[in-house]
């Protein structure tokens, strides 16, 4: 390989690692936005209040500005529910029509639209990122064709991305909509997280680095799915205590847990089974991995970002939610995810190693 490719590559290398972190830091503002209400404080999309720079004021907007944006959010609605229809949605299509919680207009409140608005403001530094991305992964194409491919790829699903997020707003943070959002958000990551192993493996030979690799992989796989499934439970609870929130109006936080019904038992109770069988995927990796490779040291990590998750869960049980702790639970567990998409790619390698051989 030579030095202008080998530039090239670690060029792409760096931007990708930096997008996959930069996407990170989305999920955790995003939780912010969760925790503190803020998802409705910019009723439209992309613009915040019709303007690029919302307002500070509420005696800056018209004084019927609550009709007004509900309006637009059901004239957007109207044509979503349309769309969902045509492609054979119609259950779904009929339940946002009936929907009238869609219809509840949030008075304005600065602290929130900006909170909001900063989100969407990182929302398009993530999309510069990506098209950076793109960018950097041209000159790879005759190393790579699948990096540059993706690459692409990745670039239409944050696109499609922002426009769920504005159907999200539109239909007033419809439940099973922030769950697909939230699900497409750690598609992105792992798909990203996979471009960039791409790139790092390029003109790498792959080493030996555990035993076994077929018996781990199958293992940490089982652990994968559940953990997705473990996280969209977590968007269940999360839409139950929004709802036990406002029955409380945002006050006696302390009570709320009392309220939650069968999703946050099972929700819990699951953590337990997660730890177990990640316990039992580190004592193998312990066990037939090299000591201090990349796979270890991974997996150590994993343990570690585990248990973290599952403190955070305890204290929000404990402690009454604590609104801080809301967006740590979230980005640890979107941590979880990526690092066990990242251990199954090298676990993956391991097996095509011992195949070969």
């Amino acid at each position: 390989m030579n030095q202008k490719n080998l530039k090239h590559i670690n060029g792409f290398r760096r931007i990708s690692l930096i997008t996959v972190i930069a996407v990170y830091f989305l999920i955790l503002v995003g939780g912010i936005v969760r925790s503190t209400g803020s998802g409705m404080g910019c009723p439209d999309w992309p613009k915040c209040f019709g303007s690029w720079i919302p307002p500070t004021s509420v005696n800056q907007l018209p004084n019927n500005y609550q009709e007004i944006y509900l309006e637009k959010r059901i004239t957007k609605n109207d044509r979503f529910v349309e769309n969902l229809e045509k492609i054979g949605f119609s259950n779904k299509a009929e339940e946002i029509r009936n929907d009238k919680s869609i219809l509840i207009e949030e008075e304005f409140n600065p602290v929130k639209t900006w909170i909001e608005y900063v989100n969407r403001l990182i929302g398009v530094l993530i999309g510069f990122f990506i098209i950076l991305t793109v960018y950097k992964s041209f000159p790879l194409w005759k190393e790579d064709k699948v990096i540059p491919s993706l690459s692409i790829v990745s670039l239409i699903l944050v696109l499609f991305q922002g426009w769920i997020g504005s159907i999200v707003v539109s239909t007033n943070l419809l439940e099973w909509m922030i769950t697909l959002h939230m699900m497409l958000a750690l598609l992105l990551v792992c798909l990203l997280i996979y471009i960039h192993f791409r790139a790092h493996h390029l003109g790498k030979s792959i080493l030996f680095r555990t035993e076994e690799a077929n018996k781990l992989y199958l293992i940490l796989l089982i652990g994968f799915v559940l953990m997705t499934i473990q996280i969209v439970l977590g968007t269940q609870v999360r839409e139950e205590i929004d709802q036990v929130a406002f029955a409380f109006g945002n006050l006696m936080r302390g009570s709320w847990i009392e309220s939650l019904g069968l999703p946050f038992l099972i929700h819990r109770s699951y953590s337990l089974l997660l730890l177990v069988i990640h316990l039992v995927f580190i004592y193998k990796i312990y066990k037939y991995s090299v000591r201090r490779s990349g796979i270890f040291k991974l997996s150590q990590l994993l343990l570690l970002v585990i248990f973290v998750e599952i403190l955070t869960g305890v204290g929000m049980a404990y402690f009454g939610i604590p609104a801080f702790l809301q967006p740590i639970h979230l980005l640890f567990g979107s941590l979880i995810i990526g690092l066990q998409f990242l251990l199954l790619l090298n676990l993956n390698d391991q097996r095509k190693l011992k195949i070969e051989n």
